[in-house]
């Protein structure tokens, strides 16, 4: 089960990263994409709909707000595909 969790964290951090075109390193847990990696609204959103054409979920705009760093879009994800 740890190994399905990591693999799917490890696939959002990826999408995550080509969007912001920023290097995996740069990105923790923790690191505020706005603040830290210069990300605009027109990237959530893009990230936002990757997120839901790859894990096949529907995501609704309301939850950006929590997607901030990569732990709250794990926990948004995950919430939307009921894992």
């Amino acid at each position: 089960m740890a190994a399905i969790v990591e693999e799917r964290q490890e696939t959002i951090k990826e999408i995550v990263t080509d969007i912001l075109e920023i290097d995996p390193d740069e990105v923790t847990e923790t690191s505020l994409f706005k603040e830290e990696h210069d990300a605009d609204s027109l990237r959530a959103i893009e990230i936002l709909a990757a997120l839901e054409k790859e894990f096949n979920v529907v995501i609704p705009q309301a939850q950006l707000s929590r997607m901030t760093n990569l732990e709250g879009v794990y926990e948004v994800v995950s919430e939307a595909a009921g894992w």
